[in-house]
């Protein structure tokens, strides 16, 4: 059966891969880490499709703040960090990677205060958190994820 004009077949449109908006911000490591990266992330949530001022948005700018402090702890020796925010398929991620190789213990044994209440923030939006070994250095990428908010 011929397509007909203008209109794909659903199988078609169902393989279209998801329009991904990625920003990512390099911070050396400091006093002002935590202030800067949130505000890099604030300048982008509305790109993101995010309200400020929501509590979604004070979720996720807690989840950075967290993010970059344990970096400071955890990984004093890294020259610099890099935080992200990626928006695909119905999703936020957070991502704050450093030159730490060392993965963190995300068990609910081991974990912190500070990650305890990142895990409950992503999981009040269906979310997770998880890291992994960095592709592109010798560290390590702590990634954070929302469902976003209808």
């Amino acid at each position: 059966m011929p397509w007909r004009r203008g209109r794909q077949p659903a199988a078609a449109i169902e393989h279209v891969p998801p329009v991904v908006q990625r920003h990512i911000a390099s911070f050396g490591l400091g006093p002002e880490a935590v202030r800067r990266a949130r505000e890099a992330v604030t300048e982008y949530l509305p790109a993101a499709g995010v309200s400020p001022g929501s509590a979604f948005a004070d979720a996720v700018l807690l989840v950075t703040s967290e993010l970059v402090t344990n970096v400071l702890r955890h990984a004093p020796r890294s020259p610099v960090m890099d935080v992200g925010i990626t928006v695909a398929a119905g999703q936020l991620v957070v991502s704050v990677a450093d030159a730490e190789p060392r993965l963190p213990d995300l068990s609910d044994e081991a974990m912190g205060a500070g990650l305890r209440m990142v895990a409950e923030l992503a999981a009040d939006y269906d979310g997770d958190v998880s890291a992994e070994p960095a592709v592109d250095h010798d560290g390590k990428v702590v990634l954070v994820r929302f469902g976003m908010p209808s």
